[in-house]
C-alpha cells in the first residue's frame, strides 16, 4: 500500500517560496488528522445504554455526598458562641446528646452517639464543663467530648504560706467560675495542714476534691519525700511537727525567728507548761493577738493553748516548707517567752519578769 511522502519531490532547480508554504501546510494537516485518530481510538468515552440513568444517579450521589458533609462537617445555623455547656458527673450519653441539640450545638442526637461510640471505647462521655469559642461541626464536637476536651485554659492560683483553707476557698472563688466553696470547705475540713501552699494551675471545671488531692500530692513530694530523714530523727509524730509548723508560721516572719520560736514552744511543751500562744485565736474565732480580751483567754476550746496544755487539737493552717524546716531544726536557748511588737520586731526573754519588761516596753 503505497502512502503519502510527508514531502513531495521537488525538482532539481528547487521550489519556490508559495511551494514551501503549502508544503509544510500539507504536513501540519496530516498530523493534526493523526493525532486526532490516536486520541479518538484511545481515548474513547464509553456509549452507556442509558446515559439520563446514569446522569441521574450521578447527582444523586454528588447531593447525598454535599449533604453528609454538610450535616456532619459543618456547624449548624446559628450555633450558640461562647456557651459553657456543664455535663454532670454519670450523665448517659443519650442525655449529653440531647442537651447539647436543645442548645443548638449539635442537629442529630442519632450522629452525635454514633461519633462518640466510634471514638471513645467505653462509649462514655468525659463529665464537665465544655467551652465552645467558636462554632463547630458535630465530628468536632463528639470528638472532644470522647476526650474531654473542655476547650478552657487553666488558671494561674498561687497560694501564700501559712494559709487557711478558708482563705484557700476566697481565693478560687475569686479565680474559678462556679467555685462550689461549701462543698471545698466540707472536705477540706480534715485536711488542714496537709494542703501545700504553692502556685498550681487548675481548670476553671477543676473539682474541689482534685484541687484538693493536687495540694496533698504537692505536700507529699515536698515535705513526706524531701524531708524524710528530718521528720524520723525529731522524735516527732508527723502531725505533731506540721501542728507545730502552722504555730510558727503565725508566730515569726523570717526563718531564725521561726527556728527561734520552735525551740522556744516544743521546751514549753517537753516541760509541761502551756504554750500559750495566741495565733490559734485566729483561727478559731477571727482575732488577732492586738484584739483578744481576757475573756478570750479564759474561754476553754480545744484550740486554747493559755487553758490546755500541748499543741492544739489540729494545724491552724497549711505551712510553708520554710515554717516546717525551723519547726524541724528548732534552735536551742535558754529563752522560755518572746513577743513580737507593733512593727513584727520579736524580743525573747528567759524570765516572766523580764518578758513582762518588754511587754510594757513595746506593747503597752
Amino acid at each position: 500500500m503505497e502512502t503519502e511522502p510527508l514531502i513531495s519531490e521537488q525538482s532539481p532547480t528547487g521550489t519556490s517560496g508559495e511551494q514551501q508554504k503549502q508544503a509544510y501546510s500539507a504536513l501540519d494537516a496530516r498530523l493534526k488528522r493523526s493525532w486526532e485518530r490516536f486520541v479518538a481510538y484511545h481515548f474513547r468515552i464509553p456509549k452507556f445504554k442509558r446515559p439520563k440513568r446514569v446522569l441521574i444517579g450521578g447527582s444523586a450521589l454528588v447531593i447525598v455526598f454535599m449533604l453528609v458533609f454538610h450535616f456532619i462537617f459543618l456547624p449548624p445555623a446559628g450555633f450558640p458562641v461562647g456557651t459553657l455547656v456543664h455535663i454532670e458527673k454519670g450523665a448517659s450519653l443519650d442525655e449529653v446528646a440531647y442537651t447539647f441539640r436543645g442548645r443548638g450545638i449539635i442537629r442529630s442526637p442519632l450522629t452525635f452517639r454514633i461519633i462518640i461510640t466510634y471514638f471513645s471505647p467505653s462509649h462514655a462521655p468525659m463529665y464537665g464543663d465544655y467551652f465552645f469559642e467558636t462554632p463547630e461541626s458535630i465530628w468536632t464536637v463528639a470528638q472532644r467530648v470522647a476526650a474531654g476536651d473542655f476547650g478552657l485554659d487553666p488558671i494561674r492560683v498561687t497560694f501564700p504560706e501559712g494559709i487557711t483553707s478558708y482563705q484557700i476557698a476566697d481565693i478560687l472563688e475569686k479565680k474559678l467560675p462556679s467555685f462550689p466553696r461549701e462543698a471545698f470547705l466540707t472536705l477540706a475540713e480534715t485536711e488542714e495542714g496537709y494542703m501545700f501552699p504553692d502556685t498550681y494551675q487548675f481548670l476553671p471545671n477543676v473539682l474541689p476534691e482534685e484541687i484538693i488531692r493536687e495540694m496533698q500530692r504537692t505536700f507529699d513530694r515536698k515535705v513526706i519525700s524531701a524531708l524524710a530523714e528530718d521528720i524520723t530523727s525529731s522524735d516527732r509524730t508527723l502531725s505533731d511537727v506540721i501542728i507545730m509548723a502552722s504555730i510558727v508560721e503565725k508566730e515569726a516572719i523570717t526563718y531564725k525567728d521561726k527556728r527561734m520560736v520552735a525551740g522556744i514552744l516544743w521546751k514549753r511543751i517537753d516541760i509541761d507548761m502551756p504554750l500559750q500562744v495566741d495565733a490559734p485565736f485566729q483561727y478559731e474565732i477571727g482575732k488577732s493577738t492586738f484584739e483578744l480580751t481576757r475573756k478570750d483567754l479564759m474561754n476553754d476550746s480545744d484550740y486554747n493553748t493559755y487553758t490546755r496544755k500541748g499543741l492544739p487539737i489540729g494545724p491552724i493552717a497549711n505551712p510553708g516548707l520554710e515554717s516546717i524546716e525551723a519547726t524541724l531544726n528548732p534552735i536551742p536557748s535558754n529563752y522560755l517567752f518572746y513577743l513580737s511588737d507593733y512593727h513584727s520586731q520579736m524580743h525573747y526573754s528567759a524570765t516572766y519578769q523580764e518578758h513582762m519588761g518588754y511587754k510594757a516596753m513595746y506593747l503597752d
